[in-house]
């Protein structure tokens, strides 16, 4: 066990380059099982979670062979097991990711129910019901889900009751094998939801609609796809916390290896906050605010606010001027950090989904304990800007999504080191 010890207060500089987008990688890993060729995907983050699902395909009968940290080629031409075990997808709700490709190529599997993030029930009931209108026959038993289709999934009209991001590439992966023509409404239109899209397109799949809610894609009935090589797309979440980390020191520094119009809804909230932001074709750089101004977020599905960027945005707004408030909507367990940012000196309150941040309070350097990935960086973030030395435990959480996030600011100039638990 490690944590990360930080002291604060000091100003950041220079240029970070962001890594490949944790989940636009884990979805693409899975649509390997569709593929009829090894795959080779490039700008994979070095990760936790994609260590996890290759390690689940690998069990499969994959075989995936890193080149190097940030590239991988999947074969999934050698599987010989249809069986997503406990012990793998209980460490990651991605998992579930496997359930679609498998199903539609192999026309049954078992996947255990997942595991993973601690912020509040993301049930898969929209996966399940959606393959079941596909002609799928599932059952949970003893902890997994069971399903088949013997005479492969059928093509059907598929509404969504509420946007879901791992739903949406769950039933477009397994679309593309299906029958016959599938027609999603209520499709998530987050980028890697996207890229998805995108990979199956220049792979041989007619997809309509590409970038909207509603997507007609026209399967191929059980014939294996030609997937070319694939670049993952930069993480827009990893993007936003270093921009954050900028903004929380009132510091300029660079990200490189972006797209600025995936970050709209991170950098629009920080210009409101006082920042200036600066972008050209794969940068994004911040500068500092004369005086940095509360905020008003309400967390949505892309293009709107990120749920993934609340509690980054919690962080900053203690060092704002006046009252900010945070209306979560997508999660109802998501302020586990507050209870730990309080330690530091915050001035916080709760009402349910709504959070009232007072700034401009001293922060103070504390031990901390992370209790979910993103509630992990906020509580660094925090670190950087409170007074004293802090120490950040349970930093198991931050490693699921952050590539070598202590290097990197390091890089920046924060005084931060990665030590060993006594």
């Amino acid at each position: 066990m490690y944590y990360l010890q930080i002291t604060g207060q000091n100003k950041l500089s220079g240029e970070v380059k962001i890594s490949g987008a944790k989940n636009a990688a884990l979805p693409i890993i899975a649509l390997t099982l569709l593929a009829k060729n090894k795959v080779n995907i490039k700008n994979i983050p070095n990760v936790a979670d994609i260590k996890t699902l290759a390690q689940l395909l690998t069990n499969l009968g994959s075989n995936c062979e890193y080149k190097n940290d940030n590239e991988i080629n999947i074969d999934t031409t050698g599987i010989n097991s249809t069986t997503a075990t406990y012990d793998i997808v209980r460490k990651m709700r991605a998992s579930i990711l496997v359930l679609g490709p498998l199903l539609a190529r192999f026309g049954k599997c078992e996947v255990s129910l997942p595991g993973g993030c601690a912020i509040g029930q993301r049930p898969i009931d929209l996966h399940l019901s959606a393959l079941e209108k596909m002609g799928a026959e599932i059952q949970i038993k003893q902890g997994y889900v069971v399903a088949s289709a013997k005479n492969g999934l059928q093509g059907a009209k598929i509404v969504f009751d509420k946007v879901t991001v791992t739903g949406s590439e769950n039933i477009i992966m397994a679309a593309a094998l299906a029958n016959g023509k599938t027609h999603l409404i209520n499709v998530a239109k987050e980028p890697e939801v996207v890229q998805i899209c995108e990979i199956l397109s220049k792979a041989g799949v007619k997809i309509e609609g590409i970038g909207t809610d509603e997507l007609i894609i026209h399967g191929t009935n059980k014939e294996l796809l030609d997937i070319d090589k694939i670049n993952v797309i930069p993480d827009r979440i990893e993007a936003g916390t270093y921009l954050c980390a900028g903004a929380i020191t009132n510091s300029q520094i660079t990200i490189t290896n972006v797209n600025p119009k995936h970050l709209e809804a991170i950098t629009t909230k920080l210009e409101q906050m006082g920042f200036k932001i600066q972008t050209n074709e794969n940068k994004t750089t911040i500068i500092p605010a004369d005086k940095i101004n509360s905020c008003e977020i309400v967390t949505r599905e892309y293009p709107g606010f990120p749920t993934d960027m609340q509690a980054q945005f919690m962080a900053l707004s203690l060092v704002a001027d006046g009252v900010s408030t945070i209306d979560e909507r997508l999660f109802e367990n998501r302020f586990m950090h507050v209870s730990e940012l309080l330690r530091m000196g915050a001035d916080i309150r709760l009402n349910g989904h709504m959070a009232s941040i007072y700034g401009g309070k001293k922060l103070n350097a504390a031990d901390v304990m992370a209790t979910d990935l993103r509630a992990s960086s906020a509580l660094v973030l925090a670190a950087l800007a409170a007074e004293g030395t802090s120490r950040v435990h349970r930093i198991y959480h931050l490693d699921r999504g952050y590539e070598n996030l202590h290097e990197k600011l390091q890089m920046l100039g924060a005084n931060i080191q990665r030590l060993k638990e006594e």
